[in-house]
């Protein structure tokens, strides 16, 4: 999971990374309030920043500097609703103008190439460190961490020796290196960015801008739902999320029911090949139902998968294991009729692929129980190509 900005910098503050202050906005009439608010502080300049989960903000307008709350309102007025790289600003973030004297970048990160986790650091901040790596590759320093020892003062300090922060910034941002690290670690994030971290005229070291990517597989033993953008989800991705389904709706026409994520991936690609012959049919969807493929599962699938109009067929891809194919099979039946009992009647056809543990049972059962909409195919080539082509005839009905 992406942060915005302004999570990111309240998650920073928990922890006390040095942050300037800062409060968000949903309207342009809430930046004039929280600009007027600051301006009684002594704060008369603000910056307004718009808070997506994509970089380049700068460039693309996204960023104003305001002086005073009418200006802050002006500023936050032509920033909301702009797009910045297909992200739509819902709201800005309101922060206090900070003086910059020199401006760095430090950040944590899981490197999966080296299977550990790493620091970069340099001297070069404030723009996008591809940038820095392309132009003066020799600027950013690169240090390894070990997760059982962490980052201590002595390794902070290493950290932003070799990223050529100067001593004058030294003791700032090794203390705001430490804290960073215990954010990246406590929290499960796989990455936390500072860009820039900025050295004052005073002498104080501040992280003006954040980033954090935090893991969802560690979600069961965190409290990171609060950041969740539900504004922005697909409101099928979330059902099923709320019936612990794997889903991740696509743009295409024919949707998409396997177990393992292995499986699924290979049935999208097959499909897309088989749907370039006819019109272009691609994936409607990516969902794992797992190993238990019961008919409840199957039949929350099933309703996951139908809720999307864009849907004209239904692939079912199943390699049984420790779930056999006759279970499925029994599922599959069920699910339809109880579907049906719920006043969802399934109205568009299902391709079925069943192979491996008992397949042979589970074919015989979906003959036995002749459901109209289901019709079955021994190949995975041939199955997909044959819910491609149901999806392109009932496109043409539609």
């Amino acid at each position: 999971m992406d942060l915005f900005e302004y999570q990111a910098k309240e998650l920073f503050a928990l922890y006390g990374v040095p942050v300037p202050k800062d409060k968000v906005a949903d309207t342009a009439d809430e930046a004039r309030e929280i600009a007027s608010a600051f301006a009684a502080e002594g704060m008369s300049k603000v910056v307004v920043k718009a808070q997506v989960k994509t970089g380049g903000r700068g460039k693309a307008g996204g960023v104003k500097l305001a002086d005073g709350a009418d200006d802050a309102y002006a500023k936050a007025r032509d920033i909301i609703g702009m797009d910045i790289k297909g992200h739509t600003v819902h709201r800005v973030l309101i922060a206090e103008a900070t003086d910059i004297k020199a401006e760095y970048y430090l950040s944590y990160l899981l490197d999966r190439a080296s299977r550990t986790f790493l620091a970069i650091c340099s001297v070069e901040g404030g723009v996008e460190i591809e940038e820095v790596a392309h132009t003066n590759p020799e600027a950013i320093a690169r240090v390894p961490i070990d997760p059982l020892a962490g980052v201590d003062h002595a390794k902070a300090l290493e950290i932003v020796r070799a990223g050529r922060i100067p001593p004058e910034a030294e003791e700032g941002a090794a203390l705001l290196a430490e804290r960073l690290w215990a954010v990246f670690t406590d929290e499960d994030a796989t990455l936390t960015e500072v860009n820039p971290v900025v050295l004052t005229p005073d002498g104080k070291v501040l992280a003006l801008d954040g980033k954090v990517t935090l893991d969802d597989n560690a979600a069961f033993r965190q409290d990171h739902e609060r950041f969740a953008d539900i504004a922005a989800a697909d409101p099928l991705e979330a059902r099923a999320k709320e019936k612990h389904l794997n889903y991740v709706k696509l743009d295409g026409e024919v949707g998409i029911i396997g177990n393992g994520a292995g499986l699924v991936m290979s049935t999208l690609d097959v499909v897309a090949y088989a749907g370039e012959d006819l019109g272009g049919k691609k994936p409607a969807n990516f969902l794992d139902i797992g190993g238990g493929a019961s008919a409840e599962v199957m039949a929350n699938g099933l309703e996951i998968v139908l809720s999307d109009p864009a849907v004209k067929s239904v692939f079912v891809n199943v390699f049984g294991g420790i779930t056999a194919c006759d279970a499925v099979a029994n599922g599959i039946v069920s699910a339809v009729g109880l579907l049906g009992e719920q006043g969802k009647p399934v109205d568009r056809p299902i391709v079925v692929r069943l192979d491996g543990n008992k397949a042979t049972e589970g074919r015989q059962i979906l003959r036995d129980a002749a459901l109209p909409v289901v019709e079955q195919v021994d190949t995975m080539d041939g199955a997909a190509r044959r819910a491609a082509e149901l999806a392109a005839s009932g496109a043409k009905g539609a």
